[in-house]
This record gives C-alpha cells, structure tokens and sequence, in this order.
C-alpha cells in the first residue's frame, strides 16, 4: 500500500462581505483546506494507481470535518470543489487520485449531495495557483453557485509532493443575477435541476 505523509495543512476562509454593490444580509462565506502530502509515484510509472485511493479517505473525512467546522458548521454550506496540485517530478494523474476520496468525503458529511463534485487537476511548481471551482451541491445548473476559490502554499508542492484540496461555501456568488435556475427552484432529483 502506498505512503501519503502529510507535510501540512492549511486552511483559508473568506468572508465576502460586498462585490461592489450592496452588502448583502449575510456576509458569504468560502473556504479550503489544501493537504501537502508525499508523492509515493514520483520518479518511476506506476501502471495500476486506482487502489491508492483508499488509502486517501481517511485523509479527505478529516479535512472534510475540518472545512465544516472552519465554516461554522454543516448548515448553510450548499457548494464544494475538490482539487490537487501535483509537483513537477509528479504526473497529472497522481492528483487524480483525489477524486474519490475528497469527493465522497464532502458527500458523507454534507448528507444530500447529488450534483458532480466539481474539480481541477494539474501540475504546478512551488507556490503555484490551483483555481477550486466550486459547483451547488445538489444541482449543477444553479448559475448562482458557478465560482472558483483560487488556493496556493507557498512552499508547496516540492517535486515530490501533491497539494490535496477540498473547498466549500455557504451561498452563490454575491450579487448574482445571471437568471437561470434559482435555489429555491431546486428539486435535487437528478444532480442537475
């Protein structure tokens, strides 16, 4: 079974409070949590990659419990994103091991969750910027909820490393007027309306 040590962990919680129009009732709230951990495939190829997921969720529960309570709690949060950040001597499908443990993670703990878990693989030096985008949880046509939470360590990740991302956030885009599917129009059937 493959080794992910975890270097750090770092956590990032924005309170918007206006976009340039009028402060809304609420201040939004959005946050991330990025994991820098060690890359067990750096260096060689690895033909079958899919079982190191498992070994991933324990990981993506803690940093989903962890977000939540950042967050203030369970209640309100209606969108999330996943991402990962893969160093230089890494490959892009190194970070796609994410998808099952990160995504499934924020399904357990948010209860109903139907929509894709929206995310954003790639490569990056150190200090590079991964843009998060995030998606309404139960349906994917919710044009309020269409955002990106832009995340970076700045020491992170070396060549070895992968930065694990999971992001949240308690309501749409402030101001949004964009029409289409509202969420009080929501019927969670289906993950998209």
């Amino acid at each position: 079974m493959p080794d992910f040590p975890l270097r750090k962990m770092t956590l990032q919680i924005e309170e918007i409070h206006h976009d340039g129009g009028p402060a809304p009732d609420r201040p939004r709230l959005r946050g991330a949590i990025m994991a820098v951990v060690a890359n067990p495939f750096v260096g060689r190829h690895v033909a079958e990659l899919q079982g190191a997921m498992e070994d991933l969720k324990p990981l993506g529960l803690e940093m989903t419990d962890r977000l939540i309570t950042a967050l203030g709690g369970v209640a309100g949060i209606d969108a999330y994103g996943k991402g990962a950040l893969t160093g230089a001597d890494g490959e892009a499908e190194h970070g796609a091991l994410w998808h099952v443990p990160g995504g499934y993670a924020m399904r357990a703990r948010l209860g109903e969750s139907r929509a894709i878990v929206p995310s954003a693989m790639k490569l990056g030096a150190m200090g590079a910027t991964l843009d998060v985008p995030l998606g309404h949880i139960n349906a994917a046509y919710v044009r309020s909820h269409f955002d990106a939470i832009t995340v970076m360590v700045p020491d992170g990740p070396k060549g070895g490393e992968i930065v694990l991302v999971l992001a949240m956030a308690k309501g749409g885009r402030v101001h949004s007027r964009m029409g289409g599917l509202e969420v009080c129009q929501v019927k969670g059937e289906d993950g998209l309306r």
